[in-house]
């Protein structure tokens, strides 16, 4: 018995018209709406809802202004809600109740955040994704590799949260839901994944020297590394702003592409992270520029030129007037 993955998270904001057209572009599907929430869901079923700030009956909030107020994991039965409810019946705000349906257990963490846990509504779903050819496995014979006019994203990959307290937060997930350690940065930042076998981190939590605590981003895992980039050069082309990308980490070895987000945060794309078992053994990094990012371009692409934007120079300016 373990936790599946993330089933559904709740963002607040200040502005629902924008949040609409925002994740609508990002790729999700808008399966209902009314004044004061909006409900978009991946293409496995995972669920995004975007609500205003000041709707009644959201859990508290662990920062100001647009970000997450609630992370909700996916286990396989009841009997592992019982399980999971036992262990944390003590906790603050525990919370056990029948939310459209379904049964809802869950508790604040130990950094503000509503946790909630839930039998999955997601579907296994069958998807094409682009092969790679490398110099020892031809996987793709005849056959050119896909390019994408935008993405879909399939599910909610994973969260990550500056937190007050690593080492107790990430306790928190260890001793209560089973989550393991994958890498870190010692007593500053933890990748965990919520089960022994499965992709690279599922939750990071990062804690910095102002102590500050919040969301940092959301991220959304998509077919493949053309995925990235074709879904990132929609999204530039419809006017969203880079933070950073497209790129790669060198920890997760995962493809990457970060944006703004008006619910809070950034909001990423990402392929192509190490899959683990429990064999693996957790690595420590310090944390710095080359750890984050093996590369990455600044400042993102032009979604119509399809070249680096803000290039200086005389070599530069003939890149980005030429097409």
């Amino acid at each position: 018995m373990s936790v599946l993955g993330i089933d559904q998270i709740t963002y607040v904001s200040d502005d629902l018209p924008t949040c609409r057209t925002f994740f609508a572009d990002w790729g999700l599907t808008l399966k209902s709406e009314a004044a004061d929430v909006l409900n978009f869901e991946c293409l496995n079923g995972c669920r995004v809802v975007v609500a205003a700030l000041d709707k009644p009956g959201l859990p508290p909030a662990m920062e100001e202004g647009p970000t997450l107020r609630e992370v909700v994991w996916g286990v396989e039965s009841n009997t592992d809600l019982d399980r999971y409810a036992a262990a944390i019946a003590k906790a603050p705000g525990f919370f056990d109740a029948t939310v459209e349906g379904a049964r809802r257990i869950g508790c604040i963490d130990p950094n503000g955040l509503a946790v909630r846990l839930q039998v999955s509504r997601k579907h296994a779903i069958e998807i094409d994704c682009g092969a790679m050819n490398t110099w020892n496995d031809k996987a793709r014979i005849n056959q050119p590799a896909p390019i994408y006019e935008r993405a879909t994203p399939i599910e909610v990959g994973h969260v990550v949260f500056f937190v007050t307290d690593v080492l107790a937060t990430s306790a928190f997930y260890r001793d209560n839901f089973g989550f393991v350690s994958s890498d870190s940065y010692p007593n500053r930042g933890a990748f965990m994944r919520c089960a022994p076998d499965g992709g690279h981190h599922d939750l990071f939590l990062l804690q910095l020297p102002s102590g500050k605590r919040g969301l940092n981003h959301v991220a959304f895992t998509v077919r493949d590394i053309h995925e990235v980039f074709g879904g990132g050069l929609h999204f530039s082309r419809r006017g969203w702003e880079t933070q950073l990308g497209p790129g790669r980490h060198p920890v997760s070895s995962a493809y990457f592409w970060y944006f703004k987000n008006p619910a809070g945060g950034l909001i990423e794309y990402y392929a192509d992270e190490d899959q683990l078992t429990a064999e693996w053994q957790p690595r420590e990094f310090e944390p710095g520029p080359t750890v984050f990012a093996e590369w990455a371009v600044d400042g993102g692409l032009d979604g119509n030129t399809r070249r680096q934007k803000n290039v200086e120079g005389p070599q530069g300016k003939f890149l980005t007037e030429k097409k």
